[in-house]
């Protein structure tokens, strides 16, 4: 039968070190959020152009990074673009951009689905009123469309809180690298990311919740 002894006491007496993780976990999902979100924006705009190379553009991109493994796309911004373009990237850097990148390729749906539910009504009282397509799209379009995407991007981050653990197979000081250092060091892999297995869960758990109280709530409006 099998047998072990648990020795928590790893985990607490390192409990400063796995915590200096978590922190930056919580930078790199808020600093991609931001970058996802501008990123997205710009590639929906790009699907909806009405000029035909652009949308190609914006299709295509979207399509390759959507279809493609986010691993794969990490790694390739940490090791083939520094080969390609001469730049020294370091892991924390190649982490936010393959992030950033990734979760702008889903978020622009999200955008191009909370424009288009926009009412066709309100973009043609907009021109009645002397509005310009620019001033239609910030003034009547994007506010509107913000409102009804606020939900999905709010579960975006949550998504970005545990991809973010990816990190670690570059180096990078988040809270599974933390993890994987000491248990190297302690060979006690069980406690320690079965903690930051807890960890993860008490952080996404109530967010999840949270989001779907607030679209429960929108919908009820």
């Amino acid at each position: 039968m099998f047998k072990y002894t648990f020795r928590w006491d790893v985990v607490w007496g390192s409990l400063d070190f796995i915590m200096s993780g978590l922190q930056m976990t919580l930078i790199v999902s808020a600093v991609t959020l931001v970058l996802a979100m501008v990123g997205g924006l710009f590639l929906a705009l790009l699907d909806m152009s009405k000029l035909a190379p652009l949308r190609w553009i914006g299709v295509g991109f979207g399509e390759i990074i959507r279809n493609t493994p986010i691993l794969v796309q990490l790694l390739w911004v940490y090791y083939v673009l520094p080969i390609v373009f001469g730049l020294r990237i370091d892991a924390l850097t190649a982490l936010i951009i393959g992030l950033s990148v990734y979760q702008a390729a889903f978020i622009s749906e999200v955008y191009r689905a909370g424009i288009q539910a926009v009412p066709k009504g309100h973009r043609e009282a907009a021109q009645v009123l002397g509005l310009t397509p620019v001033q239609s799209f910030r003034r009547i379009v994007l506010p509107q469309a913000i409102r009804m995407t606020l939900p999905p991007l709010a579960s975006n981050f949550v998504q970005l809180i545990k991809f973010s653990s990816l990190g670690a197979v570059i180096s990078v000081s988040e809270i599974t690298r933390r993890g994987m250092e000491l248990s190297a060091t302690t060979f006690r892999p069980l406690e320690i990311f079965t903690f930051i297995a807890v960890v993860y869960f008490f952080i996404c758990w109530p967010l999840a919740m949270a989001i779907r109280f607030w679209e429960r709530r929108l919908q009820n409006q």
